[in-house]
This record gives structure tokens, C-alpha cells and sequence, in this order.
């Protein structure tokens, strides 16, 4: 998957829930100009800027970065084959991460469950609302938080405030992979 598909998630999303570009700009407190690039694949969003949008448009992240964004048939249970998983390799705004997007097609979650590939180097921090979970499923992982330092093994995980800084990278001879859980208490849905 490429920021093109990502672009045209939002498009679409936006389209089918009849929210004009101006409306989206004034739920998500962006610009028009700034969205309307967004959406031209001109501009790459960081990944707290996916959730405000998500938040806006009333999906979780995981719909943008979906190949498929279509309703699933029962709300209540989202069953995802690992046999029909994707991974989404690095874009600009998820510089080194590769994911697998978990649980992509039920709607309402209150949490998005990725399981991430880390990269070799950190190139930039992250921060957005709410919580997050990171289990070390693989290899191991330097796991930076703020101005703290952590190494983290197969079998350790770290539950944290997310709007604290925080970055990780692989160490060793393998690519760290991660189960990692995001949860949003301060949805901006409209």
C-alpha cells in the first residue's frame, strides 16, 4: 500500500458520508488547502493528523489504511483471517514501520491494533492522543519515551500515555516486531 491509496481512502470516506472538504477542515480544525492536498497525495499526514481525520469522518484509522473500506455485514465481531493480511510497507508519515492492520473491518473500536515491523533507525518521533501497548512478539527493540531510554526483549511490553514522544527501533540481526495497540478516550466524531 502507498500514500496514494491512503489519499484515496479519505476521499472516498469523505465522499460517502456527504462531508465536504470545508466541513472535514472545520471537525478536524485543518485547512481546506491543507486537506484538499491530503487528498491529491501532495501532502503526507503524519499519523496523528490520520486520526483526527478518522475521528472526523467517524472510522478508525485502520479504514484509511485499508485496501478494503467496505462496511462489514455485523457490527458486533470482525473476525480477520492472517492468511488474507496484508502488510503495508513504510510511507513518508510512517517512516521504517511496516504494518499489519488488525481488526481493519469493525467499526465503533475504541482501540487499533497493529502489528508493526520496526524499522533499523528512528527518524522521527511520534505523538497523539490517548494510550498505547506495545508487546515484543520478535527480536528486540530500543524503545525511546521522551528522554528516557529502554530496551525492551521478546515477551516485554510497555503500556504508555501517547502524547509523550516516543519512537523505537530494531536492534540486533532482526526487525523487532511488535503487537502494538493504540486507544483514542478523546474521539473527535462528528
Amino acid at each position: 500500500m502507498d500514500e496514494k491509496i491512503i489519499s484515496s481512502n479519505i476521499k472516498k470516506l469523505r465522499l460517502q458520508k456527504k462531508i465536504t472538504l470545508e466541513a472535514l477542515a472545520k471537525r478536524t480544525k485543518l485547512t481546506k488547502g491543507y486537506l484538499s492536498k491530503v487528498e491529491r497525495s501532495e501532502k503526507a499526514p503524519p499519523y496523528s493528523t490520520l486520526t483526527k481525520i478518522a475521528g472526523a469522518l467517524g472510522v478508525e484509522v485502520t479504514a484509511i489504511l485499508s485496501k478494503n473500506i467496505e462496511p462489514p455485514t455485523d457490527v458486533r465481531l470482525c473476525v480477520s483471517r492472517g492468511k488474507n493480511r496484508k502488510i503495508i510497507k513504510e510511507t513518508t508519515q510512517f517512516s521504517g514501520y511496516d504494518y499489519e492492520v488488525l481488526a481493519e473491518n469493525k467499526p465503533g473500536k475504541n482501540m487499533e491494533p497493529f502489528i508493526i515491523h520496526s524499522p533499523w533507525e528512528i527518524t522521527k518521533m511520534y505523538s497523539h492522543e490517548g494510550e498505547e501497548f506495545i508487546y515484543i512478539m520478535e527480536g528486540s527493540l530500543e524503545f525511546l519515551y521522551g528522554n528516557k531510554t529502554y530496551i525492551l526483549e521478546k515477551g516485554d511490553n510497555v503500556y504508555f500515555d501517547s502524547c509523550v514522544p516516543h519512537a523505537g527501533k530494531s536492534l540486533g540481526d532482526k526487525k523487532a516486531r511488535l503487537l502494538v495497540v493504540i486507544y483514542f478516550y478523546k474521539r473527535n466524531r462528528q
